[in-house]
């Protein structure tokens, strides 16, 4: 993990989820993923959109031409677990696709305006994962 990144679950986990800086007023899990290549867990701060009980994350990276390590992670692994404010889910991951995908990244862009300008930056879709609790 990155300095950044580190610097983010550290703050998230010490002050029950809240995070200031870039982040502040973000929903905001930590994503931990088995690597598809490793089997090692990976550890991810990530910007959520809550949708009913499911938390929605972007593959953004920034807007570069690839996919981010956690997302690829997550095809290979779907079963994964998150950090939510003080508590620990695990989860199911699913892509989400077409008109859905579209509606939910919308709503994104609302929220955080940086999210158009990443997908400005790209040729690529910026794909939507929900993140489904298992234990409901």
């Amino acid at each position: 993990m990155n300095e950044r990144n580190r610097r983010v679950v550290e703050e998230s986990r010490a002050d029950g989820g809240v995070v200031g800086d870039r982040f502040e007023g973000a929903t905001l899990l930590i994503l931990h993923t088995t690597g598809r290549r490793t089997g090692r867990e990976h550890v991810t701060p990530l910007v959520y959109l809550p949708d009913g009980d499911r938390y929605v994350v972007f593959g953004s990276k920034g807007g570069a031409q690839t996919h981010p390590e956690w997302y690829l992670n997550l095809i290979a692994h779907p079963e994964a677990t998150v950090e939510v404010g003080t508590r620990t889910v695990r989860i199911e991951a699913s892509q989400i696709t077409g008109l859905e995908r579209d509606e939910l990244y919308a709503r994104q862009v609302e929220r955080m305006r940086s999210f158009a300008e990443y997908q400005e930056k790209t040729s690529r879709v910026i794909p939507a994962i929900a993140l489904e609790p298992l234990d409901r």
